[in-house]
């Protein structure tokens, strides 16, 4: 049975929920989880709009086909996406063409590899092999608020000179 505190609640190590950390409050734990949420939205956006831009900078068109394969994602799932991104007005595409990127979706193909630059060379810096560090960041690029985007920055400009 749980040992119990003075007020009759479990205590936190009864409950096993003993991590050194008081619950947030309500109000940060709302905006922390509200942040991930548009984080999420917008990784798809991101790493669409990055893939369509290197592989027109390597091949000179970006297809469906090739963002399939590249993602290992069906071509249906693709599709979708495609017109998710021309609704948001990223890119243009013409029916069986190559894709395009409208200038928006251009800038937001730069921001996100410039953050992934950023986070993998922070990775780097701190000794993380090539390889693990190129995977971890494609998942924090789209996730890390732009105050440590910009400490990794700074940390990387003291760590140069």
């Amino acid at each position: 049975m749980p040992s119990m505190t003075d007020d009759k609640q479990p205590s936190a190590s009864a409950t096993g929920h003993d991590h050194g950390q008081e619950l947030l409050d309500a109000r940060v734990q709302v905006e922390s989880f509200r942040q991930v949420r548009e984080a999420r939205k917008q990784e798809l956006l991101e790493d669409y709009t990055e893939l369509i831009s290197d592989l027109i900078a390597d091949t000179g068109k970006a297809r469906q086909m090739d963002i399939a394969q590249r993602l290992g994602v069906a071509q249906p799932t693709v599709a979708k996406m495609i017109k998710r991104l021309i609704s948001v007005g990223l890119v243009e595409a013409r029916p069986y063409g190559s894709i395009t990127l409208t200038e928006a979706g251009n800038a937001l193909a730069n921001a996100s590899r410039d953050r992934h630059r950023i986070v993998e060379d922070f990775l780097r810096a701190l000794g993380i092999p090539e390889d693990v560090a190129r995977r971890d960041a494609e998942g924090i690029e789209h996730h890390v608020s732009k105050e440590t985007l910009a400490a990794f920055a700074q940390f990387l400009k003291r760590t140069e000179a």
